[in-house]
């Protein structure tokens, strides 16, 4: 029996997720059956769609439920395209025997070059400027330089060393925070959280998102930042208590803020901060260039070549709970090339 994988993605997004060499990689280790829907698919709805596939492969957006592993019993392996896993319940695919695994974090570059991008467009008012209906009655506002300014990055790992390392070249003072011990250089000042806060000019959220982190950003860490700083948040939504962001927005507590991520749907930031003049919101975009597409998609052809050949993949989150595997050494048939 030849594996079958259904792939959840939307036309649309399979196109942002995986290179046409890819699908084909895909395709030759099992035979393919897409999402044709434009809507993102969960509980039994995505369990129907996946009748008669041993693995689901799952857009970022679509969470790996309880309700889904309960009433498909064909289902081996529940391999997320991305890296976070908040939305899939693990403990009920373990209960099931079913394997789930994340692709590897291929867009440290991105997201932290996405963070300098943001940073300019607070410091320069690009956007503000560009959503002016009338360019010429605009009153010019005074911009800042990078050069001389300080950079307090909140979560010290790959992508906070990758934006430290752009921003000293571009002549900043960086300083760092993190709840947990992590390499710096001599070039990057660690700090305590407050340490952080009451001297950046740019606040960059980066913090891992778990229980111990939600709500790091509330009214008495605004309140604590400068009046002429800007925040800025490529982690997770979850991190920051809203109301707090929007009051001090209002209040001009804080200079600005800009989000690439929210409590909306598929994290974007929601609404309520679209169309103000101190912020300026981009659509969970941090990750998503060419270059850490295919890095992703590659991982993810890997790890389906890996499950084909009967061996655990590098991104499984639940290896020793995953009973159902099994099946596919018994009954899948391998391709020639494996």
């Amino acid at each position: 029996m030849r594996l079958r994988a259904y792939i959840t993605h939307t036309p649309d997004e399979l196109g942002n997720a995986f290179p046409p060499d890819c699908v084909e990689a895909l395709g030759r280790l099992a035979d393919l059956v897409h999402n044709r829907q434009r809507d993102t698919q969960s509980g039994a709805e995505l369990a129907k769609a996946a009748e008669g596939c041993q693995i689901i492969i799952a857009h970022r957006s679509v969470p790996g439920l309880a309700s889904t592993f309960e009433i498909a019993p064909q289902l081996v392996a529940f391999m997320r395209s991305a890296v976070d896993v908040s939305t899939i319940d693990i403990d009920a695919a373990s209960k099931h025997g079913i394997l789930v695994t994340r692709a590897a974090a291929g867009f440290s570059d991105a997201v932290a070059e996405l963070g300098v991008a943001l940073m300019l467009d607070l410091a320069r008012g690009i956007s503000r400027y560009s959503r002016a209906q009338s360019i010429s009655a605009m009153p010019i506002r005074l911009g800042l330089q990078l050069r001389g300014r300080t950079l307090g990055i909140v979560g010290f790992g790959r992508i906070g060393r990758r934006l430290a390392e752009i921003a000293l070249a571009l002549g900043m003072r960086v300083v760092a925070y993190d709840p947990h011990p992590v390499e710096t250089t001599p070039s990057v000042e660690k700090l305590d959280l407050p340490g952080v806060l009451d001297i950046s000019d740019f606040v960059v959220c980066l913090a891992a998102a778990n229980t111990e982190t939600a709500g790091l950003f509330g009214a008495a860490q605004f309140a604590a930042m400068k009046e002429s700083a800007y925040f800025i948040n490529l982690s997770r939504g979850i991190l920051v208590d809203e109301d707090a962001l929007a009051n001090a927005l209002d209040t001009h507590e804080i200079a600005g803020a800009a989000l690439d991520v929210g409590l909306g749907a598929d994290q974007r930031p929601t609404m309520r901060f679209h169309n103000r003049d101190n912020a300026v919101v981009t659509p969970h975009i941090g990750g998503v260039t060419a270059e850490a597409r295919r890095y992703q998609a590659e991982d993810v052809v890997e790890q389906m070549a890996r499950l084909v050949r009967g061996e655990i993949p590098q991104g499984a989150i639940n290896g020793p709970f995953a009973t159902r595997l099994i099946r596919l050494a018994e009954t899948v048939e391998r391709p020639p090339e494996l």
